[in-house]
């Protein structure tokens, strides 16, 4: 199944968010670094952090990836499931965490993956699917609400600013 390759061009933004000493960090990714699953993940793992980093690569205004490094691993969730159908790096952060997936079961606005890898800072996989199923909002606002959840919004705000 061909996938339309993602290249620096069609990432609006990646970033990375990160707690020490009970703050959180928010800084871009380069797009450059975060085209394939294993780029994306290995800027992430580059990063401090108190229970790990968590990342964003909003692709195309179309979807998002959302990970979570953790000691043993990632967990990853991306917000729309058509993208499994239409881009390589979702294709490749499904295969990343052994995500089995049929194109006849896929439905629009649905996210696929791990909904509760935010559960441990206060955002439980119900009200993530919710986030990502409203369809009046664009990926990165979609990113915004989550970032709110998750106690980031300011800074994440003061990242995409700055980029």
């Amino acid at each position: 199944m061909s996938a339309e390759e993602v290249t620096a061009d069609v990432v609006d933004f990646a970033i990375a968010a990160y707690r020490e000493e009970g703050r959180w960090t928010v800084v871009s990714l380069p797009p450059a670094a975060v085209v394939t699953a294993e780029g994306f993940v290995a800027s992430l793992r580059q990063l401090p952090g108190e229970g790990g980093v968590f990342g964003v690569v909003s692709i195309a205004d179309e979807f998002f990836i959302l990970a979570h490094t953790v000691r043993d691993g990632v967990r990853l969730m991306i917000s729309d499931a058509v993208a499994l159908l239409d881009w390589s790096l979702a294709q490749e952060a499904a295969e990343l965490i052994g995500l089995e997936w049929d194109e006849a079961d896929i439905e629009e606005y649905e996210a696929a993956g791990d909904v509760s890898l935010c559960v441990d800072f206060g955002l439980d996989g119900a009200e993530l699917i919710m986030i990502c199923q409203d369809e009046e909002l664009y990926p990165d606002e979609q990113v915004r609400a989550i970032a709110k959840r998750l106690g980031f919004a300011k800074e994440l705000a003061a990242t995409l600013r700055g980029r």
